[in-house]
């Protein structure tokens, strides 16, 4: 690590208690001996906090993760933002310089390509993406490299989307992958799910929630009843867990 005085790393977000990154970075510090390094939650009510948690020991942070709901609302506050980043428009890992020079970059794209990629079909051209976050808008961007054509499905009407409402038999055929962008399903609320015809999912159908915990949302229960190919945002997270180490030791 080149920033020995430097010790802090945190992640922003709203309602953060339950998550992965903490105790990831935690124990990857531990693993590899870096028993001055720290990494906090910083959960904030408002985006508008970040610059209090920043200013006030700024010398102290290495880097950030970026989670719901502040993935577009923190680039603001960034001196720099990554190309591919920019084109998304939303960030979830930070670096801050030795020059206390905060600089944005998306492992989104990263984490979700390499963990649906092995398990992708030549039948998987056209996907539906559920939701409109920041998240959303990396996997849409993932898939348009992975060549596979999206379309994000949200409640108001949008470009280049479906409503809710829209999705009939259809839609559902020809869509055969299906990405849970929504915190829909997430502990405890485990029986929230998205509201889409799952009635019309089949063995043709891949479905990957990015929530990890439960390991089975309902929507990933739904599809495996019908025989469709799931799986859970774990791997995901743990990919751009990495890559986010990656960019803070670069």
């Amino acid at each position: 690590m080149k920033m020995n005085k430097r010790y802090k790393f945190g992640l922003i977000g709203k309602n953060i208690s339950y998550s992965f990154s903490k105790k990831y970075f935690t124990e990857k510090f531990e693993k590899l001996g870096l028993n001055t390094f720290k990494y906090h939650n910083y959960d904030l009510p408002e985006i508008e906090e970040f610059p209090f948690i920043l200013y006030q020991r700024e010398d102290d942070f290495i880097g950030f993760n970026v989670t719901i709901p502040y993935k577009e609302s923190i680039i603001k506050y960034l001196d720099e933002v990554e190309e591919e980043a920019q084109i998304i428009g939303a960030v979830n890992t930070i670096k801050v310089t030795p020059e206390n020079k905060l600089i944005g970059y998306n492992t989104d794209v990263y984490g979700f390509q390499k963990s649906i990629k092995p398990i992708l079909k030549q039948h998987h051209k056209k996907a539906l993406i559920l939701g409109t976050g920041g998240a959303s808008k990396a996997i849409s961007y993932a898939l348009n490299k992975l060549e596979i054509e999206n379309k994000f499905v949200s409640r108001k009407e949008l470009e280049n989307n479906f409503l809710y409402s829209d999705l009939n038999e259809n839609i559902m055929a020809k869509h055969t992958v299906i990405i849970n962008c929504t915190p829909l399903g997430t502990s405890p609320n485990i029986e929230d799910l998205p509201d889409i015809p799952y009635k019309y999912i089949t063995n043709k159908h891949l479905l990957f929630d990015l929530i990890y915990n439960p390991a089975e949302t309902k929507f990933l229960k739904e599809g495996k009843k019908r025989g469709a190919i799931i799986k859970n945002g774990y791997e995901m997270l743990e990919l751009q867990a990495e890559k986010s180490w990656e960019i803070w030791n670069s």
